[in-house]
């Protein structure tokens, strides 16, 4: 599989995973606060911050039966119905272009998931880099085949589909000239309980889909991100909030600024961690041979003298002859004197 470039970005495992603050509508519709989300976002060192593209009405229908309202009891937003959740989650049009803007002159790339045909164009007309395709809408094949059609690299979240339904998904964008495809594993409950997040499906959508793989995470914390990354995840994405307990749509999973700098800085690490197949230390472990044990005169000993443990002893640092040699010199003749503290060497024994 290939690396994919989105702006001034290598996705790919020679590079760090690639991180993403979703933004999402924590910014509770407030423009000053989506700028604060911005700035710290960039401070704690994020790649990229991505925003979500739509209106209640290109979402769904204003009405009120029980299709549209969300019922299940678990759910942080059990009761509301969707059109008023979409209301009140949505980023205005109007403030895409100065956040990418203020986004880019952090050293960000900023981006969004488009979530009809309109939101695409929207979006291409102010030179995104990519799309993301969010799991919800990785059914609607004509959105991917529209969004795909824009020479511009591809990001899908994968929760709830079948292997059927993401093969449906990747065949539609690459049919449609997309080649620059990244999956994301996902697990679409609010939060997500570690339990149903099946990591080691990660490698396995790696091989059958040829293309790079990330995590688009809603699990409480940085643990299970953090462990994505020895499974091969190339990006990342989180949630993000400036205070929990400020509230905000998905405050509940997101991650706070000192979260998110702890998300970049232990994925690195991570990353840099895996490294390669060795065997017999690191060139940096070498020094540290040196305090392996070895054997030692334990006490003055006398030329002619018996070598044995009320004599010698293995004990650390390294510089005598190894523990492997202890059965060849118990027993053998100290060819001269010996003071407490020598390292034993085979010149020091009768052959």
């Amino acid at each position: 599989m290939h690396d994919v470039k989105i702006g001034n970005r290598i996705i790919g495992h020679d590079e760090p995973p690639f991180i993403i603050a979703e933004l999402s509508g924590n910014h509770s519709q407030n423009f000053e606060l989506a700028c604060a989300m911005i700035d710290a976002a960039a401070e704690a060192g994020a790649h990229a911050i991505k925003l979500q593209t739509y209106t209640a009405d290109s979402m769904t229908l204003d009405v009120q039966t029980d299709d549209f309202v969300i019922g299940e009891t678990d759910s942080l937003w059990h009761g509301e119905s969707l059109y008023a959740l979409y209301q009140k989650a949505a980023t205005p049009y109007q403030w895409h272009q100065p956040l990418f803007e203020r986004a880019n002159a952090l050293g960000m790339l900023a981006f969004s998931s488009p979530f009809d045909i309109d939101a695409v164009d929207f979006l291409d007309n102010l030179q995104v880099p990519c799309f993301k395709i969010a799991s919800f809408e990785l059914t609607d094949l004509p959105l991917i085949a529209h969004a795909a059609s824009k020479g511009k690299p591809l990001i899908m979240s994968t929760g709830m589909a079948s292997l059927s339904e993401i093969e449906q998904a990747v065949h539609c964008a690459r049919s449609h000239g997309c080649d620059d495809i990244i999956l994301l594993k996902c697990t679409s409950t609010y939060p997500a309980d570690p339990g149903n997040t099946n990591l080691i499906t990660i490698p396995n959508m790696r091989e059958a889909f040829h293309c790079q793989v990330g995590l688009s995470d809603h699990t409480s914390g940085i643990g299970v991100s953090v462990a994505s990354v020895a499974l091969g995840t190339t990006v990342i994405e989180k949630h993000f909030v400036l205070d929990r307990s400020a509230g905000g749509v998905d405050a509940a999973f997101s991650l706070e600024p000192a979260e998110l700098k702890s998300l970049v800085t232990e994925s690195e690490r991570a990353w840099q961690a895996m490294g390669q197949v060795r065997y017999g230390g690191s060139h940096d472990e070498e020094k540290a041979k040196q305090y392996r044990r070895s054997i030692y005169v334990s006490r003055d000993v006398v030329a002619g003298e018996v070598l044995d443990n009320s004599n010698l002893k293995i004990v650390r640092p390294a510089f005598g002859l190894a523990p492997k040699y202890w059965q060849d010199v118990a027993g053998a003749t100290a060819r001269c004197a010996l003071k407490k503290g020598t390292a034993l060497k085979w010149e020091h024994i009768v052959p």
